[in-house]
């Protein structure tokens, strides 16, 4: 929005057109809003008594947490949503497609953070509720994908393969069906992988610089054309978004760390996961989110393991899932968990970028 204020024409203020010092400043917005803004947040939170209910059966560690503020995903998506549209070129479509995933994400953790609460339980809305919201908000993005992709060059159907550069299928309408699949399972990934202090935050921290890096270069045309990526020219300003999330998951972090004054509860992961998924659609580069967030994908798949040994043979495979309280049952402490699980996701990160020169 900011740029369309100041005009270029005036001494110094052409700099407000560059997409490096707009992702920059959107990032140093998100960080001190979140910072600032925290600190008040919490305060009410716990005004309202708005606290997190714990799970009787997980780590005996996690008892003394009870009553820790909870919903601090308001913060987050503050933070996020001011600079985007501060700093972010609000003709672009992509902006309000990732605004929209974010706070319908967010909405959907909203309503089952408040039943948690009001219940004073630790499950809120059922399963099934969230994932048909789920489908339902992710099924729009696409269907309007799709609506994009009839209307001009700004956005197409094809997938794009990581390692492979030579086959491009275009799924037509089927597009729909992989769009919901991947930010779907993107928001789900980062709620399970949300049980830890801060280890959530500092995982979509990592994933967010990869996303924002690949959202630059996807709508940089000598670089797309370099790495070999489809090159969208719209695609450059969702690094003002990632920017955002950049510096807003900074500023969540300085009260989300061990011992967490707050915790991000499903408002916070559902719309972050979803964000990163909308990203990823939005840049061609959804297989590539397996890599990115492979840490997210090893939480999910934890827990599907889990799931399916137990039904199947009665037996557990991990003492407890998601994998991290796997670690904690097993007698490490809970910093060491969460500092060696960001190790592992920012070695997927760099893992995902380096699979860029071998396509």
């Amino acid at each position: 929005m900011l740029h369309w204020i100041l005009s270029p024409e005036i001494t110094g203020l052409a700099l407000f057109r560059f997409i490096t010092f707009r992702t920059a400043a959107a990032t140093i917005t998100a960080m001190l809003i979140t910072l600032l803004f925290g600190g008040w947040a919490i305060r009410k939170l716990k005004e309202f008594q708005i606290g997190q209910q714990i799970r009787a059966e997980g780590p005996s560690s996690h008892h003394a947490k009870a009553g820790t503020p909870t919903m601090g995903g308001l913060i987050i998506l503050t933070g996020i949503l001011i600079p985007t549209i501060l700093w972010a070129d609000l003709t672009n479509y992509f902006i309000w497609i990732l605004l929209f995933a974010s706070i319908t994400f967010g909405f959907i953790g909203f309503l089952d953070d408040y039943a948690k609460v009001a219940k004073k339980r630790s499950l809120g809305l059922t399963g099934r509720h969230k994932i048909v919201l789920q489908i339902l908000f992710s099924g729009m993005i696409g269907a309007f994908l799709i609506y994009l992709s009839h209307h001009g060059d700004y956005y197409n159907t094809r997938l794009v393969l990581p390692f492979i550069k030579w086959w491009q299928p275009d799924i037509g309408y089927l597009y729909i069906l992989l769009v919901v699949l991947v930010i779907v399972g993107s928001s789900n990934a980062v709620n399970l992988t949300d049980g830890l202090d801060g280890l959530a935050i500092g995982s979509v921290l990592i994933a967010s610089v990869a996303y924002t890096m690949l959202a630059y270069i996807s709508g940089h045309a000598i670089f797309s054309q370099y790495l070999l990526l489809p090159f969208t020219s719209q695609a450059a300003e969702i690094t003002i978004f990632g920017g955002s999330m950049v510096g807003a998951s900074i500023g969540f972090l300085w009260y989300n760390s061990y011992p967490a004054e707050v915790f991000m509860g499903d408002v916070g992961s559902l719309s972050l996961g979803g964000a990163i998924g909308t990203i990823a659609v939005l840049i061609k580069q959804e297989f590539l989110l397996v890599i990115v967030g492979g840490l997210f994908v090893i939480e999910a798949l934890s827990v599907i393991i889990q799931v399916v040994s137990f039904k199947l043979t009665k037996k557990r495979v991990f003492l407890m899932a998601p994998l991290h309280h796997h670690f904690e049952l097993k007698g490490w402490r809970e910093p060491k968990v969460i500092i060696r699980l960001w190790i592992i996701a920012f070695l997927f990160m760099l893992l995902s970028l380096t699979t860029l020169k071998l396509r």
